[in-house]
């Protein structure tokens, strides 16, 4: 098919132009930014990944691997690790901004905060045992880092909710600007 050509499987909106492609006004489509990862909440994100993963191979690593504080670590490690992951990969798209509705930053700070809590509970475990285990002994120092890692990211979430802020795209997308106009009511 032509550039500029219309598809003729589908309608012509008013203005001419095809509806199947024309964009919404306000919402703009998903999109690949590398910039985030130099931003400070993507730096966020990948130092976490890099302290899941390195404390996870650690705790694995020891003869003990089995044991029940093992367990929680590489729970808390390994969901830390895939749930920071997707997030990671919805903001590096844009996905966020397709679903503007969804309070994001209130459910990121819920996120981070927990997970601060959580790698404090098992990194204190691995530390509790670190002098039998070398490898829990190192779990609990990157588990530890990872703890202010969240607790850093859980702090910017905050303030980010309380002074009203999205979590990304522009803020117009929420309040509806003048071409987003709602229905009259019936």
């Amino acid at each position: 098919m032509e550039p500029g050509m219309a598809d003729p499987g589908f309608p012509q909106s008013p203005t001419g132009g095809n509806t199947a492609t024309a964009s919404m006004p306000g919402i703009p489509g998903i999109r690949f930014d590398p910039i985030y990862f130099r931003s400070i909440p993507g730096i966020l994100k990948c130092v976490q990944m890099v302290l899941n993963i390195v404390g996870y191979i650690c705790v694995m690593s020891s003869i003990q691997s089995n044991a029940y504080t093992a367990s929680w670590f590489s729970f808390v490690s390994m969901t830390g690790f895939w749930v920071t992951g997707i997030l990671l990969v919805l903001y590096l798209m844009h996905v966020l901004e397709k679903f503007h509705m969804v309070p994001w930053v209130l459910l990121e700070l819920g996120y981070c905060a927990l997970w601060t809590f959580f790698y404090f509970t098992a990194s204190t475990a691995c530390a509790s045992w670190g002098g039998y285990y070398p490898a829990w002994a190192a779990a609990a120092f990157f588990g530890y880092a990872a703890m202010i890692a969240y607790g850093v990211d859980a702090f910017f979430k905050f303030k980010a909710w309380r002074s009203g802020g999205m979590a990304q795209g522009d803020p117009q997308m929420r309040a509806g600007g003048p071409e987003m106009q709602s229905p009259d009511a019936y």
